[in-house]
C-alpha cells in the first residue's frame, strides 16, 4: 500500500502528535510538560510533533504565550524531527506575523486555522490565500467545520492548492469516507492528515491520508499502527488499532471532553502532574477519572 506524500519537502508521512498545554493551579502555562511530550514523541518513533492546535488549547493562549510554546518546543526538538505549527489569529496580519516568527524559530510547515468569527466560503478562501501568499514555507489549513463551526468547501480547498505552490498540507477532522473523496480530487499535490485522536487510523491511510495528527496520549500505539501499515502489514495494523479503539472512542466525544480526559490520560502515562485548567473547561467526574485510570493502567507508561 502506497502512502500519499511528496518527497520534495521535509515533512514525511507519519504520526505527528499534537502536544497538550498544561497549566498550574492558578492557570499559568507550564513549560516543562512540553519538553516531556517532545521526548515521548521522538522516543516512540513519531515522524515529528505538532503544536498550537485544538489540543494545545490555542484559543486560550495569548499571542506571547503562543510564541513561548513555539520557542520552547522548537529549542527542545532542535531540528531532530519536523515541527508542524498551527497558526491562530482573527486577522490575516496577526497570522502572517506569527507565521514569520514560526518560520524563524524552525517550523517545518504551518497549518492555518480560520478566524474565530464565522465567515462565508469566499471570504475564508481569501483570508487563507492572503496568508499563504505572504509566507515562504510549506503551508496549509486545518479544515475542521465539525469542531470549529465552519470551514472551506472541498472545491475551495482544491482551488487554494491549485493557486499556491506552497500549499502542501491540510489537516482534516472528518471520517475516512469524506477524506477519501477529498484525497481523490487533490491527487498527490497536498499531504492530507486527519486528527480525531486517531479514530479510523488504518482506514484513513487506506483512504489516502499521509498520516495523522492525533494527541500525544497514545503516540506509542498510533506510531506502531502506522509503521505496520507502511510495511504492508495491514492485518497487524488493524489488530493493533482494535486494541486502542475503546480508549479513542472514550476520549473523542467532542473537544471539551477530549481536552479534559485526553490530557488526563497523557498526564498519567507521562508522569506529569495534571495541574489546573483555563476556562472554559469541562470538569472531570469521578467516573470519568476512573475510566482514565483503567485505560492508563492497561496502556502502561509512555516513555
Amino acid at each position: 500500500m502506497t502512502l500519499r506524500g511528496s518527497p520534495a519537502w521535509m515533512v514525511a508521512p507519519g504520526i505527528y502528535p499534537m502536544l497538550y498545554a498544561f497549566f498550574d493551579d492558578r492557570g499559568v502555562l507550564r513549560r516543562d510538560p512540553f519538553r516531556v511530550q517532545v521526548d515521548a514523541a521522538l522516543g516512540n518513533e513519531a515522524a515529528g510533533v505538532a503544536i498550537l492546535g485544538l489540543g494545545t488549547e490555542v484559543s486560550k493562549l495569548t499571542f506571547d504565550e503562543r510564541i513561548e510554546v513555539l520557542e520552547v518546543v522548537a529549542r527542545h526538538i532542535d531540528g531532530r524531527k519536523p515541527l508542524l505549527v498551527t497558526v491562530y489569529g482573527d486577522t490575516a496580519a496577526e497570522q502572517i506575523e506569527f507565521s514569520k516568527r514560526a518560520i524563524q524559530s524552525g517550523a517545518s510547515a504551518l497549518t492555518l486555522q480560520p478566524p474565530s468569527q464565522k465567515v462565508d466560503d469566499a471570504k475564508l478562501t481569501d483570508f487563507f490565500s492572503d496568508i499563504i501568499a505572504a509566507v515562504d514555507c510549506p503551508v496549509g489549513i486545518q479544515n475542521a467545520p465539525e469542531f470549529l463551526g465552519f470551514g472551506l468547501s472541498n472545491q475551495s480547498l482544491i482551488a487554494l492548492a491549485n493557486d499556491h505552490e506552497n500549499f502542501t498540507i491540510a489537516k482534516l477532522e472528518c471520517n475516512a469516507v469524506n477524506l477519501e473523496s477529498i484525497a481523490s480530487e487533490l491527487g498527490n499535490s497536498v499531504m492530507l492528515f486527519n486528527g480525531r485522536c486517531g479514530l479510523e487510523l488504518p482506514d484513513n491511510l487506506r483512504a489516502g491520508a499521509s498520516g495523522l495528527i492525533p494527541a500525544i496520549d497514545t503516540v506509542d500505539k498510533t506510531s506502531d499502527i502506522f509503521a505496520e501499515f507502511a510495511l504492508g502489514h495491514e492485518k497487524k495494523a488493524d489488530e493493533l488499532y482494535a486494541e486502542i479503539l475503546p480508549v479513542l472512542c472514550f476520549i473523542m466525544q467532542g473537544i471539551p471532553h477530549f481536552l479534559t480526559y485526553g490530557k488526563m490520560l497523557a498526564a498519567q502515562r507521562l508522569g506529569i502532574e495534571l495541574g489546573g485548567s483555563r476556562k472554559p473547561s469541562l470538569p472531570a467526574t469521578e467516573f470519568g477519572a476512573a475510566c482514565i485510570r483503567r485505560f492508563s493502567e492497561r496502556l502502561g507508561p509512555l516513555n
